[in-house]
């Protein structure tokens, strides 16, 4: 037996319990891995809410953790019993001091990545990728705007987008999350609280507008985000914790023929060989400093409330982890 997150009825995070699960052992093409660090997605707060996003109660929440196999099921040939592994995406229950995986779903970390920094940036470091190099591909001279900059997935796409060349406008909530947007590459922090975002954007484009906007904030910057835009921007929806989003004004799109999309990472990283050039790019990026992961909250898993609670309430920036051994 080993300790699990348990969800038993959708709710808010009191409905996590704490509880004592029987895996198993792994079955042909799977793994079994002991989890060092677990990270923390808002996609995660969705499926405890449920139910439009959740497995079938009852389950055990999470898509990202990294950890050491401790066996391997018949026909695995990706990885051997003592490998350090990572994975994002499904399936859905890393909240968890162990696990069974799909084998073709684990990376192997090169050295260089601590289990730790890849459980908080594996997932997010691909909805990234996507983000600058599939859904819209950023290049020298393109204007960003990046809500939620100072969170886990904005903290990445600002850094990696200033890397690319273009001209990253962010927004945050605050003036302590504004000095962290900054430091990860944003040329231009916008306080909402402070400032009509839409105003200020066209006042640093000289009333051009963006050529994307990555909106992962949802109902309260979502219009906005569009008005932002050039003719033929892209408006890119990668979450929503202000709630859902009104739908997109017809008139409004046709004004601008813009282009919009709701990537899921999950998809885009399907193929295995998707999958493993992305995270081999992301973790290229990591060791040579083009990303830094800022891991700046760890809990117990046991204290997982705790840590949705916080997420939920805008409390944290950068990523969140588990860990099951504190």
């Amino acid at each position: 037996m080993v300790k699990a997150i348990r969800v038993y009825e959708h709710g808010g995070p009191e409905v996590m319990k704490w509880e004592d699960v029987d895996i198993g052992e792994p079955k042909s093409g799977e793994i079994k891995v002991k989890n060092k660090a677990i990270g923390i997605n808002f996609l995660d707060v969705y499926m405890r809410k449920g139910p439009r996003f959740a497995p079938p109660l009852p389950f055990t929440p999470g898509m990202e953790a990294a950890g050491v196999v401790i066996a391997v099921g018949p026909g695995v040939t990706t990885c051997k019993v003592g490998d350090i592994v990572a994975y994002a995406g499904y399936p859905v229950s890393a909240y968890a001091e162990e696990q069974i995986l799909p084998a073709d779903r684990a990376v192997l970390l090169p050295p260089s990545i601590d289990p730790i920094v890849a459980a908080a940036v594996l997932f997010k470091g691909l909805t990234a990728e996507l983000l600058v190099r599939r859904c819209f591909k950023v290049e020298p001279g393109h204007t960003v705007l990046v809500h939620a900059a100072a969170g886990g997935v904005g903290s990445l796409l600002c850094q990696w987008a200033n890397a690319l060349g273009a001209t990253v406008i962010g927004t945050v909530s605050n003036k302590t999350k504004a000095v962290q947007a900054k430091e990860d590459g944003c040329h231009h922090v916008i306080i909402y609280k402070e400032e009509n975002f839409i105003d200020r954007v066209m006042e640093i484009t000289s009333g051009e507008g963006v050529d994307v906007a990555y909106d992962g904030v949802g109902k309260d910057t979502f219009e906005g985000s569009a008005a932002c835009l050039k003719f033929r921007g892209y408006l890119i929806s990668i979450g929503g914790p202000s709630g859902s989003a009104d739908p997109l004004s017809f008139k409004l799109v046709a004004a601008k023929s813009l282009y919009f999309t709701i990537p899921d990472v999950i998809l885009y990283t399907k193929k295995r060989e998707d999958l493993l050039a992305a995270s081999e790019e992301i973790f290229a990026n990591v060791t040579k400093g083009v990303l830094r992961v800022h891991v700046n909250h760890k809990y117990p898993l046991s204290q997982v409330g705790q840590a949705h609670s916080d997420l939920e309430n805008r409390k944290t920036t950068g990523s969140i982890v588990l860990i099951p051994d504190a």
